[in-house]
């Protein structure tokens, strides 16, 4: 029997986290993906009975074994990133602003090796290096018994492309070896607006790439000079496809009675990111009760606050307390196992959850977060959006100000799309302004969504379905 006719049958999809359960299991993907191949095969790092209820006759799920990553593996990885970062550095200083964070001045034996690859890196950080770095990462593999059984796997399975719904997780390096053992198509979708222009090396190199946009493309090519641009397919991103589908629309009544809101009244939201990159969101939040509470904003209103999915809301309890008229949104995500190696990327989201967030979006009438993607969904309803940003180098808050010079957020602060309140006074007056004018940045919003995501939401699953069996 020819190999070649007997491969174009499977699709294999590589699964990391929640967020990608989010993304490839809840919107409309499987389906399409059923539709045009024979077979999908789900490798999992989440649990397998997550998939229980979304399995069909043609799914099979694998679930990937927890694999710790060895010294030497680490060595070079970490060895790839850093001179990634350094070769990219000039002009970018969100790549610097990396750069800077990954240092470890410890004492333990690895913040010593980090500093090693920052000595080695200064100078054998050019495309040639990286490259070589990462063929010692990938020939670690060479002897791992858990590789061995990948590449069982995938010489039984004889999958025509092996899809990648995140490009960065460190975990899945194992997995790409394997495939580039066997001669496996492999493609991966760029995972979020800010992995290529603020982010380190990719885990691996595939041989396809899934972008949102003709934006994503131009920096896929800038920062991977390897890449060619027949490589690249402009599909969009399912992130925001349940937006569009019937099944997590809700109506305003039932928004009101979910979050036991006031009819009469318009709705604020704040949603918060997790606390490594968001420490300062108490603070907005308290800022805005307070001003609430005061009567400073020039009418009444609902304040519902979202917490970030990837946390417990813990650090919000205080003000659940003091301003008992805030109402809370804990995103419905399940921890689906207490020990990985990063144990945020095993929360995983519910349908329910997905339709509460929509409707958060589509009946809120202001949105408010600290430069998170949640600009972006607010903006898909045309809602206003402003970023407080209160921390800096000299005020002794968390900098989140810095945020506001890496490349990906520059672009959406020049396009005007937002407004950015670095003081209370600030946020409190942008808020009464855009209760007012919620149409005032309507144009500019939708233009930054025309240049951030490159396809209609409608069929986006479709589109990325049919761009993976034209590369088999």
């Amino acid at each position: 029997m020819d190999n070649s006719t007997e491969k174009n049958k499977t699709l294999g999809l590589v699964i990391t986290d929640g967020v990608g359960f989010r993304n490839f299991v809840l919107s409309d993907f499987l389906k399409q993906a059923t539709a045009k191949f024979e077979k999908v095969v789900i490798f999992s790092a989440l649990p397998k009975e997550t998939f229980d209820e979304n399995i069909s006759p043609k799914i099979e799920v694998i679930e990937l074994p927890n694999i710790q990553e060895g010294g030497r593996t680490w060595f070079f990885r970490k060895a790839k990133e850093i001179a990634h970062l350094r070769n990219n550095a000039a002009g970018n200083f969100g790549i610097q602003d990396n750069l800077k964070t990954n240092y470890n001045s410890g004492s333990t034996r690895r913040a010593k090796l980090t500093r090693l690859i920052y000595r080695v890196t200064r100078k054998l950080h050019s495309e040639k290096w990286i490259g070589k770095y990462y063929q010692l990462q990938q020939n670690s593999f060479s002897k791992s018994i858990a590789v061995k059984n990948f590449e069982q796997v995938l010489r039984n399975l004889k999958p025509s492309i092996l899809f990648f719904t995140h490009q960065r997780p460190p975990y899945i390096a194992p997995l790409i070896y394997a495939a580039e053992k066997l001669d496996i198509n492999t493609c991966s979708f760029i995972f979020s607006w800010d992995n290529l222009a603020s982010k380190g090396r990719m885990a691996g190199d595939f041989d396809h790439y899934l972008v949102w946009s003709d934006l994503m493309k131009s920096e896929l090519l800038q920062f991977y000079k390897k890449v060619s641009a027949k490589q690249i397919s402009i599909v969009g991103t399912p992130q925001f496809e349940p937006y569009v589908m019937d099944q997590y629309h809700g109506s305003k009544q039932e928004f009101a009675n979910r979050f036991d809101l006031n009819t009469n009244l318009r709705t604020i939201c704040f949603s918060c990111g997790d606390v490594s990159t968001s420490a300062n969101d108490p603070l907005y939040i308290e800022t805005i009760a307070e001003a609430i509470q005061t009567k400073k904003l020039n009418e009444s209103v609902n304040f519902l606050v979202r917490t970030s999915p990837a946390e417990e809301p813990d650090r919000f309890k205080f003000l659940a307390e003091k301003f008992p008229f805030i109402k809370w949104n804990y995103p419905d995500w399940k921890q689906s196992r207490q020990e990985h190696a990063e144990l945020w990327s095993q929360r995983v989201p519910t349908k329910e959850d997905l339709k509460d967030l929509r409707m958060i979006l589509e009946y809120s009438d202001l949105g408010m977060n600290m430069c998170s993607t949640m600009s972006l969904d607010f903006m898909l309803f045309d809602k206003p959006v402003i970023n407080p940003v209160f921390g800096n180098m000299e005020n002794g808050l968390y900098n989140d100000q810095r945020f506001l010079k890496y490349a990906h957020y520059e672009k959406v602060i020049k396009s005007g799309a937002v407004v950015i309140a670095k003081k209370a006074e600030e946020l409190i007056e942008s808020i009464n302004f855009s209760l007012e004018n919620p149409e005032a940045r309507l144009h500019e919003q939708r233009e930054l969504i025309k240049l951030q995501i490159g396809k209609p939401l409608e069929g986006t699953s479709e589109l990325i379905a049919g761009a993976l069996k034209s590369l088999i």
